[in-house]
């Protein structure tokens, strides 16, 4: 297995926090059979292992495991019922996976990540899919709790329990088997990554704003911003290497033709995505290099009023310095206008560098 990159160890922490809890019972989760490509009705006591079975029993048939929240318990009846290998399992468990296409054996296992956009927080998260084949069986496993916009998963669950569901259960794929989930999954979390964008690009625009209007805070915005770019960027470039993954896999492990064509179609609008998540990194470091170059320029105004001030008061100040030494014998020390006209020449001084820094914009 390639060693994860430094980033790679940071950015799971990035996700959202699972929602779900090691519990003994297990929760509630969908299982749907299909039969040369429609559903048909799947008993109330199917288990893993019996939708395993359905599936097994002819080319025509299809299982499906939808699980909104695992806990331990489902994950354990899974690893159980499919002879899942223990690393698997142990992935399963403990959630918080880097992006993969890994096999063990006949189970292919997949590790997605989909983004959605919190606008209130400006800020972009992510939720954490597993899919396991095995056969012409397929479970998908929601590790947050959240569905790939970021709502509920069990709320996506109750729209398709009905007979004609859309979505990753759409009817028209079935009869390309489980890759046809597969792909609708990838799909949605590629279409997903479009109001991510949205949101983004009018963060972008409102800091554009603050910039050039002298926003103190506008900085740490942009790195913020920045960070939560980056996240996309690595959803997106990780699912791109796994839908390579899945074209190359294409003749060795039957791939149907038809799903080429579609995993195509992802690889294109991934490819869209990739150029706009690198257009927004571009355009925010040139942001960023506005920003300080203003700040700059700011900061060298603020010297040269800082500095006309330190000349104006250094002029009455040299001259009270002069007169203040008490020599004997100095030019008009007994004069009797010398204290008014010292004073005169104090402000007469003060004023003709104010008016010549003045001119000069300094002032």
């Amino acid at each position: 297995m390639a060693r994860e990159t430094p980033m790679e160890r940071w950015w799971p922490l990035r996700r959202q926090e699972p929602t779900r809890t090691a519990v003994a019972t297990a929760t509630q989760w969908l299982v749907r059979y299909a039969k040369a490509g429609r559903f048909v009705d799947a008993p109330s006591s199917a288990t893993p292992g019996t939708a395993y079975q359905f599936a097994q029993e002819s080319a025509e048939n299809m299982a499906v495991l939808l699980y909104p929240a695992p806990t331990s318990a489902d994950v354990d009846e899974l690893a159980r019922e499919w002879d899942l290998h223990p690393l698997l399992t142990e992935d399963l468990q403990q959630a918080g996976q880097r992006p993969k296409l890994e096999r063990y054996g006949d189970v292919l296992s997949l590790v997605v990540r989909a983004a959605y956009y919190v606008d209130e927080a400006e800020d972009v998260r992510l939720a954490e899919f597993h899919m396991l084949v095995k056969g012409d069986a397929i479970a998908v496993l929601c590790q947050d709790g959240l569905w790939i916009d970021g709502t509920p998963a069990a709320a996506y669950i109750a729209q398709v329990e009905g007979p004609s569901p859309s979505g990753i259960l759409d009817r028209g794929m079935l009869e390309h088997g489980p890759e046809a989930v597969i792909y609708r999954l990838i799909d949605a979390i590629v279409d997903g990554f479009t109001p991510v964008l949205q949101g983004l690009g009018i963060d972008k625009e409102q800091i554009e704003r603050q910039v050039f209007g002298g926003s103190s805070e506008v900085a740490e915005r942009i790195y913020r911003l920045n960070q939560e770019v980056i996240d996309l960027q690595h959803a997106a470039t990780s699912l791109t290497e796994i839908v390579e993954a899945l074209r190359r896999g294409h003749a060795r492990y039957g791939i149907p033709d038809a799903l080429q064509s579609y995993l195509q179609d992802v690889a294109d609008h991934l490819e869209i995505v990739d150029r706009r998540v690198t257009e927004l990194r571009d355009a925010l470091a040139q942001i960023l290099t506005v920003n300080a170059t203003l700040v700059a320029q700011r900061q060298n105004e603020d010297m040269k009023k800082i500095s006309g001030w330190a000349a104006i008061l250094f002029a009455p100040t040299l001259i009270g310095a002069i007169y203040g030494m008490n020599f004997d014998d100095m030019p008009e020390l007994h004069w009797t206008f010398g204290y008014p006209a010292a004073v005169a020449a104090m402000v007469a001084l003060g004023v003709g560098l104010w008016v010549v820094f003045r001119k000069k914009k300094w002032m």
